[in-house]
């Protein structure tokens, strides 16, 4: 088993298990993946950056404690990564974004698809279950939530 040194120093519990060197590799490029749709969500329309971005800290979280901290500190992204991470939240604007998305895809589908078909109505059951755990998430924390005290290449 390979047992390679934290890097920067990062506390034992904030850094990645040992893996094999291609287990890291393959989760590196799967989070590199996910970070590139994720930065291409925040600009693309119906496309959701949130989730592709949390898959990234995750990938990050078990292959790189650098990359890792990168993300979870980014002036951009980190801090409703770090609202999830804290409260499991999600911002107002985000919900909104997210709920609204879904209903002008249903419609569109239903427009496009000729009606409601059985698969748009699997679409939409869908839709509605996901739309309703995602209105029930709370919206925020009274308080700031704050990046770790980590910090990278310092």
């Amino acid at each position: 088993m390979r047992t390679d040194r934290c890097p920067n120093d990062l506390p034992q519990d904030a850094a990645p298990k040992a893996l094999c060197r291609p287990m890291r590799l393959m989760l590196q490029a799967f989070g590199g993946c996910c970070l590139a749709i994720g930065i291409a969500g925040v600009v693309l329309p119906g496309l959701p950056g949130t989730v592709f971005l949390l898959l990234a800290l995750w990938a990050f979280s078990k292959s790189s404690a650098r990359l890792h901290l990168w993300l979870f500190n980014h002036p951009r992204f980190g801090a409703p990564l770090r609202a999830w991470h804290a409260h499991r939240a999600i911002p107002r604007a985000a919900k909104c974004m997210a709920l609204g998305m879904m209903t002008a895809s249903f419609a569109a589908l239903c427009l496009i698809g000729g009606g409601l078909t059985p698969a748009a109505a699997i679409a939409g059951a869908s839709m509605a279950a996901v739309g309703t755990w995602i209105a029930t998430r709370p919206e925020g924390s009274p308080l700031p939530v704050v990046a770790p005290e980590a910090q990278i290449g310092r």
